[in-house]
């Protein structure tokens, strides 16, 4: 799956777009029945909670206009990779217990390490990816 999406540039705290959030609900939607559809049913939840995290965290801090999303099962992996085109220092951050913000990396690291896989960014800081070990489900 690779799919892009078009959205409007942030600007300062203004909140996204309906239509922006909307698009990125159709996005995962249309990953959730690709993951179904590749037997991916076990590990439909945590990715499905990756894919949310990453592609809001695009929306959010990028600033960007145009989001892409890949999902790649393969060799026993599947690998979700969520790229903005904005470089930037992508990791996770500590978090205040008072805050509403600020947990959607770590809580990708964690379910990352949860399912014996490994995550990071590419090289450019325009994007991060996660490889997720996955066996295909009999139908």
């Amino acid at each position: 799956m690779d799919e892009r999406i078009q959205v409007a540039p942030r600007r300062g705290d203004a909140p996204p777009r309906r239509e922006d959030a909307w698009r990125i609900g159709t996005v995962r939607r249309i990953a959730a029945a690709k993951l179904r559809f590749g037997g991916c049913e076990t590990l439909m939840d945590d990715a499905m909670l990756i894919v949310s995290e990453l592609l809001t965290n695009a929306l959010l801090h990028s600033g960007t206009q145009e989001i892409r999303l890949r999902l790649i099962l393969q060799g026993g992996c599947l690998r979700v990779t969520v790229d903005d085109g904005m470089p930037a220092t992508i990791k996770p951050r500590l978090a205040d217990d008072d805050a509403e913000a600020g947990r959607g990396l770590a809580l990708v690291a964690a379910l990352v390490k949860e399912n014996g896989g490994t995550w990071g960014s590419n090289d450019q800081g325009t994007g991060v990816w996660c490889d997720l070990p996955w066996e295909v489900e009999s139908r």
